[in-house]
């Protein structure tokens, strides 16, 4: 619900600035000089409606604008002489709400209107029947009304911007902390990836001197620490907003299943439907969420696994499953690992399913939209 500057719910203080008007309009129309025409009561229920329009002048400035102007018009027909408050209260809406050009041509129109009116419905010279006119409407009270609403939109718009320059000031030192924290991370793992890819590179290298056969994990060793220097760096650099080495994405699935087929695991990759164009921060997650399954397998259960990828006309479906020791109907722990692949499907408006299958393993399933992410 809408709150005002003190606390009090918007449509409260509509009501009261309404009915405040309307009694204002009213009071003054029977404190005035009455008019002798039969369609007096008319008048009272002009002065009393121009008033009530104010209770919507939030909701439809626009709108609110033509009645008062209406109501004053046709209150000054039945002959009264009330100073158009409500008008001039309609006027500061509409230039508030950002109606600057439509509130100048219905002001004059107005005023034009009113001088007519005054013109065909008074008796006596004409400069008296205008200067009547000009007591329904004044001039200097108009401008008044304008110079206040665009005032305060001013204000509001400094004020929403100071708010907009504040949100991106601290989310521009978010990104900042957070590559810093990269760019550390990035050196400490560095070195010791380094060392073991260095360290494998030697035994696979003596290894092949001596004429011995290389063992199949030294070699998936070797392999996987290349890779994880090279991913260590395209995500620095894609925290750098460096796009000359993307980080890995859809097209690199094939490529990852091979590797963990080379560490010995038995896993299978099945793609299915026609490829759509998927957006890059889509095939980010698909790739993450894959790696992240299939390292759970090696780690947990060194089963027999499948990957498959389902591409749809407004969604990209992964599933990977295994045949491993999970408990059906058991809770999955909420490793680091699941809750990052949660935290991304989640970002990208998709959804992430990870629990154990009724047939025995584990299943990991996520819907990620491809409209709309980028």
């Amino acid at each position: 619900m809408d709150k005002g500057r003190f606390g009090v719910p918007a449509w409260f203080g509509d009501w009261v600035i309404a009915l405040g008007v309307a009694a204002l309009l009213l009071g003054t129309g029977l404190s005035g000089k009455r008019p002798d025409a039969d369609p007096a009561w008319l008048g009272y229920a002009l002065l009393a409606a121009g008033g009530l329009a104010l209770v919507a002048r939030r909701l439809a400035p626009r709108a609110v604008l033509a009645v008062t102007g209406l109501c004053a018009v046709g209150y000054q027909v039945a002959g009264f002489e009330v100073l158009a408050v409500s008008y001039l209260v309609a006027v500061y809406g509409a230039v508030r709400a950002g109606y600057r050009a439509l509130t100048v041509a219905a002001s004059v129109t107005l005023l034009a209107a009113l001088h007519l009116t005054a013109l065909v419905f008074r008796d006596g010279p004409a400069g008296e029947a205008l200067a009547q006119a000009r007591h329904v409407l004044e001039v200097a009270w108009l401008v008044a009304a304008f110079a206040a609403g665009e005032a305060l939109r001013q204000a509001e718009r400094r004020a929403a911007e100071a708010e907009r320059t504040k949100e991106e000031t601290a989310r521009r030192r978010a990104d900042e902390e957070r590559l810093r924290i990269a760019r550390e991370l990035h050196d400490s793992l560095t070195h010791q990836i380094s060392v073991i890819k260095v360290q494998s590179e030697v035994a696979v290298h003596v290894a092949r001197r001596r004429g011995e056969q290389v063992p199949e994990a030294l070699l998936a060793i070797q392999e996987a620490g290349r890779e994880a220097s090279r991913e260590l760096r395209a995500t620095l650099e894609a925290l750098r907003d460096d796009d000359t080495t993307p980080p890995p994405g859809l097209d690199d699935i094939p490529e990852l299943v091979k590797r963990f087929q080379a560490t010995g695991l038995e896993v299978s990759l099945t793609i299915e439907g026609h490829r759509n164009d998927v957006p890059a921060a889509v095939g980010r997650t698909a790739y993450r969420i894959v790696q992240e399954s299939l390292t759970n397998i090696v780690r947990h259960s060194a089963a027999t696994a499948s990957v498959r990828i389902a591409h749809r006309p407004d969604a990209l479906a992964i599933r990977v499953d295994d045949d491993g020791r999970a408990i059906p109907g058991a809770a999955p722990t909420p490793g680091l690992g699941l809750l990052g692949m949660r935290e991304r499907v989640t970002a990208l408006g998709g959804r992430l399913r990870a629990e154990p299958r009724s047939e025995g393993g584990f299943t990991v399933r996520a819907e990620l939209p491809v409209n709309g992410a980028s």
